[in-house]
């Protein structure tokens, strides 16, 4: 597993709510490489609760917005915007839960469309929430416009997690 460097970092006005380490009120998600899948592992924290000790739903649903987008970023070193999201609620998260885990990876791809499976797993493994997306991916040039340049992993360090 390897860290994907983040490659909004000195674009002009980034401040992304999923994934800007700037940004005071965001998750501040990072992102790993595993195989096909691109992973991430967010604290929860009571601000982000819904219901008493639970993570809202909402957040949960950006968690796997925002991971789709990387999949799409990394995998296919491009850009483009949510289609539809489409979120499955198996359990409640809980706001103490030390650690969530976020995976997700490429179904299909038909033309400029990517169908995008996520999962959400507790500390324990539990399966918490399901997630499919379809994503719209830009052509190189609207790409560009946006500011992207690639996307690489950091420097061959090999993390265990």
């Amino acid at each position: 597993m390897r860290k994907i460097k983040n490659p909004w970092i000195g674009v002009e006005k980034y401040n992304c709510y999923g994934c800007c380490p700037d940004n005071e009120m965001g998750l501040k998600m990072e992102f790993y490489e595993d195989g096909d899948d691109i992973i991430s592992f967010w604290n929860p924290q009571t601000h982000g609760q819904g219901w008493v000790g639970t993570i809202h739903g909402g957040i949960l649903s950006t968690l796997i917005d925002e991971i789709a987008g990387w999949v799409v970023i990394r995998k296919l070193q491009s850009t483009g915007m949510t289609s539809k999201l489409e979120v499955r609620y198996k359990q409640p998260v809980a706001t103490t839960e030390p650690q969530l885990t976020i995976r997700a990876h490429i179904r299909e791809r038909r033309r400029n469309l990517v169908f995008i499976d996520a999962t959400i797993e507790n500390g324990q493994g539990e399966l918490c929430v399901e997630g499919s997306a379809v994503y719209s991916v830009f052509d190189e040039k609207r790409a560009k416009e946006m500011g992207f340049r690639g996307c690489e992993l950091e420097d061959e360090q090999l993390l265990s997690m």
